[in-house]
């Protein structure tokens, strides 16, 4: 297998099925029907894997890389399935911090090819079942699998786990979910299984009900996260992630009723070294010292409300980079954005990208210094040559802009 090889499969497999991340609601197959089938013909490899299933609206992946890294700390060979990528379509199915084999997502490419009629799955339940089928070849010990979209309806809910969590529930993919934080909370709870205990990490009373309701009708134990106290730190450095950090401690609590050794030590070394062990970046990521510059794959009212209160506790002068897609809701955002701060809007290059002359009215009316330009990178690059050395600049909105910031600049660093 050459590398042109590899791409055109890669290219072949975005094309051939809907893809959400591109394409958006049009592309969202809710419903296990396909994957099924799918797992079927592959002989069901996700009911060989002891797997661990994280679900929520933010925090997903960075909860997944703490507990993955935890885990190989204490001698275990971590499956972990993360979505979208962010450089490499090979960073969504990965073995210990290990991309999956390039070799191996080709030939599995040639498998689907010669798929039954009857069967048209989406892009992530092709992902989906191509990582249960890697994770079983390579026999990991344990599989964490993070929830694509939702949790009722997403593709990977057809694992029966060892655990589940539910990291939080905020408004997000409401044109799928529902309007209400009631109504998201009732699909994220639909990864609740009979008798497997539920770790919840939100701290709204209304969304706790709704998860300890299903948890009690389907008699799995629920395990409030934010009960927990700990000064236990991450080398994951926002903010949010002392929030994750307790969902991960209500984890490895579990796991060790499951006659699981985690040590304090394995626990300890796990939570500061996720970078080294699971190689996951995009979240507070320092690109730079010099000027400063950080980009966070924050997305929604929610997680950018947290990041940029994080900005703004910064003394520094801020040359923020942002972009955003059709989907989501940003009028709320536009309040919220950092103070001492001057602004570059593009959009994503992707279907689902948002044009910033579509929105420059409320750009207008929160009163900013701002500039539009036409990619991601014309605008990073304007932002580098304003900022001197004492500012900072970040890059974020979507996981879409972080992307292309580092699939460009840290290929360029390297």
């Amino acid at each position: 297998m050459t590398n042109q090889e590899y791409q055109e499969a890669v290219e072949w497999l975005f094309v051939q099925a809907p893809n959400y991340q591109i394409d958006g609601e049009k592309a969202y197959k809710p419903g296990l029907e396909n994957i099924i089938k799918l797992c079927d013909f592959f002989g069901n490899p996700q009911e060989k894997l002891k797997c661990i299933h994280i679900g929520g609206t933010n925090g997903k992946g960075s909860t997944s890389n703490m507990l993955a890294s935890v885990l190989q700390e204490s001698g275990n060979k971590i499956g972990l399935y993360n979505s979208p990528h962010l450089i490499d379509f090979t960073e969504r199915i990965k073995i210990n911090g290990e991309n999956c084999d390039k070799e191996f997502v080709f030939q599995f490419i040639q498998k689907l090819k010669t798929l039954p009629e009857d069967i048209l799955p989406s892009f992530f339940e092709f992902t989906t079942i191509m990582a249960f089928e890697y994770f079983y070849k390579k026999k990991v010990d344990f599989a964490i699998i993070e929830v694509g979209l939702g949790g009722r309806l997403d593709s990977t809910n057809i694992i029966k786990p060892l655990l589940s969590a539910i990291t939080n529930v905020q408004l997000d993919h409401q044109n799928i979910l529902g309007n209400t934080i009631e109504e998201i909370a009732f699909e994220k709870a639909g990864i609740i299984k009979s008798n497997i205990p539920i770790i919840s990490g939100d701290e709204n009373g209304v969304v706790k009900n709704i998860i300890k309701a299903k948890a009690d009708r389907e008699g799995a134990n629920y395990i409030d996260a934010t009960q927990i106290i700990s000064d236990l730190k991450s080398d994951l450095k926002g903010n949010y992630q002392e929030k994750n950090i307790k969902v991960v401690l209500a984890l490895v609590d579990e796991l060790k009723k499951l006659e699981i050794i985690i040590s304090e030590e394995n626990l300890k070394k796990g939570l500061l070294n996720v970078h080294k062990n699971t190689n996951f970046i995009g979240r507070w990521f320092e690109f730079s010292p010099n000027p400063l510059t950080i980009c966070d794959t924050a997305h929604n009212q929610a997680g950018l409300e947290q990041v940029f209160s994080q900005l703004n506790a910064i003394p520094k002068h801020k040359h923020v980079v942002l972009g955003f897609v059709n989907d989501k809701k940003i009028d709320n955002v536009m309040t919220l954005l950092p103070e001492n701060s001057e602004f570059y809007f593009a959009k994503p290059s992707i279907n689902r990208g948002r044009d910033p002359h579509e929105y420059e009215d409320l750009l207008i009316k929160a009163e900013i210094f701002y500039k539009i330009f036409d990619s991601v990178q014309d605008a990073y690059l304007s932002a580098k040559q304003q900022a001197t050395s004492e500012e900072m600049i970040f890059i974020g909105g979507s996981n879409f802009v972080v992307g292309e910031f580092l699939q460009k600049n840290l290929t360029d660093k390297e």
